[in-house]
């Protein structure tokens, strides 16, 4: 019995890639798939956090509720900092674009937007304070100084590290639907 979905025998359709043209442009979408290294941190504090909904469970079993309620407030934590971690990134729709931190998100009408351009500079390497060569999308605001300018993705961030094609997808959509939305 063959399973066609399960084969890689199937032509590639590049459409697969491209929003339908009846999807909502007003909903929030990351432009990109998380990279790898993003996904192997998540799933690694999901694993700890699985670790800790068990010992809840052994406490609760051996007659402290109130401990294992404690527990189990941390466990959610850390699963929500797991599901915090996946969010992050760069976000776009007709409203705007929006980039999500750890902590906090920062959200940009488009007439706000002066450019967003691709250009080589020294890039953090995994958001670490040492510094590579590489690209950086730049967001360039009308209400800020020129020079005050925002790096939304680089080359080397946790979704891009050895990713340079998907970068470079990326940037270019985000350029695109900057360049769709500033006329509106």
């Amino acid at each position: 019995m063959p399973l066609p979905f399960l084969t890689a025998d199937r032509a590639f359709e590049a459409a697969d890639e491209l929003a339908l043209p009846f999807d909502d442009r007003d909903r929030w979408r990351r432009p990109y798939r998380p990279g790898p290294w993003r996904v192997a941190a998540a799933a690694l504090v999901l694993l700890l956090a699985s670790y800790v909904l068990f010992a809840a469970v052994i406490i609760a079993l051996t007659g402290s509720r109130s401990e294992a309620a404690v527990i189990l407030g941390i466990a959610v934590v850390v699963i929500l900092c797991a599901l915090r971690l996946l969010r992050m990134g760069v976000w776009v729709s007709a409203r705007g674009l929006r980039r999500v931190r750890f902590l906090f998100t920062l959200t940009v009408r488009w007439d706000r937007v002066a450019a967003v351009r691709t250009v080589q500079q020294p890039v953090r390497w995994l958001g670490l304070p040492r510094t590579v060569q590489g690209q950086a999308l730049l967001l360039v605001r009308k209400d800020r100084a020129p020079e005050d300018v925002t790096a939304l993705l680089t080359t080397h961030d946790i979704d891009f590290v050895a990713r340079a094609s998907s970068f470079d997808r990326a940037a270019d959509s985000v350029e695109v639907w900057f360049d769709e939305y500033r006329r509106s």
